[in-house]
C-alpha cells in the first residue's frame, strides 16, 4: 500500500500518524484497548488490515494492549529492532507497514508470545 507522508496525515490524527508512520508509543495505562475485553476483531488503525483477535487478548499488566499472537503470520510483518539501546522485534502491519508495537518471547500462554501493541495503531470491530 503506497500512500505519502501527506495522505497519512491528512487521513490519521495526530497520535496515530506518530505511531504508525513515525513509530512512536503511547503512554503506558492510557490506550483505550489496555483493558478491553469485547469480542471482535482488532485491525490496523491505518488500513484497516485484520492483525489481532480477541481471543488472542490477554491482561499481562504491561500498560498496553497484549496478544499471544496475530490473526495470521502473514497479517504482521517482524523486524530486529535495536534502537534505545534495546533489542527486540518491531511488528508492523503487512499490509501499510505501519508500527504497531513489539513482540516479545515472555507471554503466559502456549505460544509464549506477548504482542505489546499502541492502542492507537489499532481499530475494534465488534464480532
Amino acid at each position: 500500500m503506497e500512500k505519502s507522508e501527506k495522505e497519512w496525515k491528512e487521513e490519521l490524527t495526530e497520535e496515530q500518524y506518530y505511531i504508525l508512520r513515525q513509530k512512536g508509543t503511547e503512554r503506558p495505562f492510557t490506550g483505550q484497548y489496555n483493558n478491553h475485553n469485547e469480542d471482535g476483531k482488532y485491525l490496523c488503525g491505518g488500513c484497516q488490515n485484520e492483525v489481532f483477535a480477541s481471543q488472542a487478548k490477554f491482561d499481562s499488566g504491561c500498560g498496553w494492549p497484549s496478544f499471544d499472537s496475530a490473526v495470521d503470520k502473514s497479517a504482521v510483518k517482524e523486524t530486529f529492532d535495536k534502537s534505545h539501546g534495546m533489542f527486540r522485534t518491531e511488528i508492523t502491519c503487512a499490509k501499510c507497514g505501519g508500527h504497531l508495537g513489539h513482540v516479545f518471547n515472555d507471554g503466559p500462554t502456549a505460544t509464549g508470545q506477548r504482542y505489546c501493541i499502541n492502542s492507537a495503531a489499532l481499530k475494534f470491530t465488534k464480532k
